[in-house]
């Protein structure tokens, strides 16, 4: 049911997009999957520290980030949060997600296997 959320929320943010022009200027980026929680909160905008650190926890939980969007998964990041940090947020590496956010399979257990696309 998250999933389904952030991908509304996502779409949402993409049909509010359409045609407003990409303002120009020079700030500062950041890297929301290795950053810590002092620099998200000194570089994006309405993230002070408590924000910070509840993203630093939930790219530690869930394993990095894919997208700008998925920070709307954390609890106080909310899509015009994302929309006013467009120009500074940057996704990239981060490596695989941690352990505890794995699954892990029992051997001898049926692998899921993604449904074929029509």
């Amino acid at each position: 049911m998250k999933k389904i959320a952030l991908a509304l929320k996502a779409l949402v943010l993409t049909a509010a997009l359409t045609g407003l022009a990409h303002a120009g200027g020079t700030a500062e980026r950041v890297n929301i999957n290795t950053a810590d929680a002092a620099t998200l909160d000194r570089v994006l905008v309405n993230v002070g520290p408590s924000k910070a650190e509840a993203i630093v926890a939930y790219r530690k939980a869930n394993g990095a980030f894919k997208s700008a969007e998925q920070l709307a998964s954390v609890k106080g990041i909310g899509l015009a949060t994302i929309e006013k940090n467009r120009d500074r947020i940057v996704v990239a590496g981060g490596g695989p997600a941690p352990a505890a956010a794995r699954a892990v399979a029992k051997p001898g257990a049926p692998v899921a296997r993604p449904a074929a696309k029509h």
